[in-house]
């Protein structure tokens, strides 16, 4: 063991292992564990240790000379009821020597196995690249997996596959270019640990929700520096104007329950979780829950976030499991401390910032009450068009609230600062494909005898429970396809699609893969002449979203919101009544921007029978933007009426230099 004499070098802050010319400096917030030591680790996993001499409110921290980037570290603790040292890891640790995994059960000694942390110099050419910048209302966020997007791709190296890197290797680039991909959602990419009961079944924990430390790309998907590679990535991808969102997991870690492994946080101060009556409180069903009303949380949570802006130029965040973030124990306000830190900080606030606006716990389900400036996915939107299109009844006049943004939740005065993130499938659920393919969940390859994974998936599988050769039954989900791809990209708000939805991606039924690390989920890239055709068709209507659907965004947005005509109709063309909506399964959404601006109308035919649909102004020529009927896009024009096809939607267009007067006298709604 070494002593340093390091009183006039050596700082409280920043916490964790921070370079200069001369050596590093250590520090950790330790107030549980005082007699910590720092342990420097050579090649062949030999150790020095060294006191931590120096404190402050709780911080230990030291002076290294001669560090460099590369060194390898950690601490050593002992427990009360512990004789021996044991390994954690530095909660502000910036990079691991290796992917995450140990032997079950976890033990003292198993704890010197696990992957050291590395000292890191965070210089990085950036060649200039800057953030895209693109306003809410044009963002389509595309959800993606690293491994599982390029894992199976055949035109891409297999050194590359399932890598960082692979994200932006040409044939990427271009498929983004092609799809009109300009925002990336990735899955969490903070390193990772697997759950026991995952490690004692020889699986892992694919989906990356279970974090070991925050702010550590996962070596999982490096071929050598994760930290260099992921930064090449969304420099790439900058250059490229595409965005990059992160998943981010602070509502929870890795160390589980009571009884869980002890990997860091549990060790060093054990107010960092939530107490009940001595017991952790489980608002998040994986063991404990971070307290974020805690200070010492906080500053981690907050320390982190920064971190991923500054050194990473991340665009934003999709907060997992977002109401924990909002909790003093059990009491979730939008008031709360980590929701004012954010907003004040300078760092952070010009960010994009999504939530998850739920967790288990009391109260738990926040949707429509998180501050202003965040976006909130919402299961509604995505619960009631999955009912419509189903054909279960009584949901049209949900569905249509849906569509106009969910206003009862999001004024529109907020908007677009508080636009709903719209959604059909996640993650977390069936992909597109299964959603029309199966009836029931099918997890049995999770190893939990089918009981996990959600069990209100509103799917239907149309005659035959998966896969199918018969063309009459795959002809109807692929119009289904459509149908959901027109309601979530045509409603006001923020579109999030599945990238493995544009490749028809199946997982087999399983609606909870997140475990598997396997074909299940990575995406596989050949395809039939159907599946070509609807991606192709999918990357030209979100390119017709932005060209068409944005400008109505933006009108009805803000102090302009009352100033546009929304008409709802039958099919002969006359107003809706408050009757209509019980009874009738054909409508028509008429909307135009201001009084004589660019128009759209939506013809939504939910019943088995065609329906001929009077159109506005007999003089009046509508470009038919898309029908879900087919897979044309921008195919034809339309004058006085359209027979619309059994379950179907249709966006029609009329700029306004082709609208003739509207109809007289003018009727123009509130959009707040």
């Amino acid at each position: 063991m070494h002593k340093v004499n390091d009183t006039v070098q050596s700082q409280p802050y920043p916490l964790g292992a921070t370079l200069d010319a001369d050596g590093c400096n250590f520090s950790i917030y330790a107030p549980g564990n005082p007699s910590i030591r720092l342990a420097l680790f050579d090649e062949q996993g030999h150790y020095d240790t060294y006191t931590l001499d120096n404190e402050y409110a709780g911080i230990r921290f030291t002076y290294i000379p001669a560090i460099r980037a590369g060194q390898k570290y950690g601490y050593l603790i002992k427990q009360p009821d512990q004789k021996k040292w044991q390994y954690i890891s530095d909660p502000y640790a910036k990079s691991l020597d290796g992917p995450l995994t140990y032997e079950p059960p976890f033990t003292i000694q198993s704890s010197f196995q696990l992957p050291k942390c590395v000292v890191v110099d965070d210089t990085f050419d950036w060649q200039g690249a800057s953030r895209p910048n693109i306003p809410r209302e044009e963002t389509v966020l595309f959800e993606t997996h690293v491994k599982g997007l390029t894992q199976q791709h055949p035109d891409i190296p297999s050194k590359l596959r399932g890598k960082y890197l692979g994200l932006i290797h040409s044939e990427m680039m271009a498929f983004y270019k092609k799809q009109h991909i300009k925002t990336l959602q990735l899955l969490p990419i903070a390193a990772c640990m697997h759950e026991p009961h995952l490690l004692e079944m020889q699986l892992v924990n694919y989906w990356g929700y279970n974090p070991y430390l925050f702010m550590v790309p996962d070596p999982r998907y490096a071929i050598d520096d994760p930290v260099t590679e992921l930064k090449t990535v969304i420099r790439t991808l900058h250059q490229a104007g595409i965005e990059v969102i992160l998943d981010v997991v602070y509502n929870h870690t890795a160390e589980g329950g009571a009884d869980g492994p002890l990997f860091n946080l549990r060790g060093l101060d054990p107010k960092y979780y939530i107490t009940h009556e001595d017991a952790y409180a489980n608002f998040t069903g994986c063991g404990n829950t971070v307290d974020l009303a805690y200070q010492p949380s906080l500053n981690l949570v907050m320390d982190t976030l920064r971190y991923w802006v500054s050194e990473y130029h991340i665009d934003g965040f999709r907060f997992d499991l977002a109401a924990t973030l909002g909790r003093s124990g059990e009491t979730y306000s939008p008031d709360a401390p980590f929701f004012k830190a954010v907003a004040q900080d300078p760092v952070l606030k010009q960010t994009k910032l999504i939530a998850e606006p739920w967790d288990i716990g009391p109260n738990g389900y926040q949707v429509g009450n998180f501050p202003f400036g965040w976006n909130e996915t919402n299961d509604k939107l995505r619960d009631i068009s999955r009912s419509f299109w189903r054909g279960d009844q009584g949901y049209l006049k949900e569905f249509a609230t849906r569509i106009m943004g969910s206003r009862d939740l999001y004024s529109a005065a907020n908007w677009p600062f508080k636009l709903t993130v719209n959604y059909i499938t996640y993650h977390d659920g069936f992909t597109l494909q299964d959603l029309v393919s199966y009836k029931h969940k099918h997890n049995e390859a999770n190893g939990e005898q089918n009981r996990d994974g959600h069990g209100d998936n509103r799917s239907e599988n149309y005659g035959v429970e998966g896969p199918t050769q018969d063309a009459e039954i795959n002809k109807v989900r692929m119009q289904q396809k459509r149908n959901f791809m027109v309601t979530v990209l045509f409603s006001f708000g923020i579109p999030h699609l599945l990238t493995a939805d544009l490749l028809s991606h199946s997982q087999q039924g399983n609606n909870n893969a997140y475990c598997q690390d396997n074909e299940i989920s990575w995406l596989k890239w050949q395809s039939g002449k159907n599946e070509q055709q609807f991606q192709e068709w999918l990357g030209k209507l979100v390119t017709a979203r932005e060209k068409y659907m944005v400008p109505f965004i933006q009108a009805f947005s803000g102090e302009s919101r009352n100033s546009n005509r929304v008409f709802w109709r039958n099919v002969d063309g006359s107003l809706m009544t408050q009757d209509d909506w019980n009874q009738r399964n054909s409508v028509s959404l008429h909307m135009g921007i201001g009084d004589t601006g660019d128009e759209i109308l939506y013809l939504i035919n939910r019943t088995k029978a065609p329906a001929r649909f009077s159109l506005p102004e007999s003089q009046q020529e509508w470009q038919v933007l898309c029908d879900t009927a087919s897979f044309e896009i921008l195919s034809t024009t339309v004058r006085n009426e359209r027979l619309q096809p059994p379950m179907s939607f249709a966006i029609l267009y009329c700029a306004s230099k082709d609208c003739s007067s509207q109809d007289s006298p003018s009727r123009k709604t509130s959009a707040s």
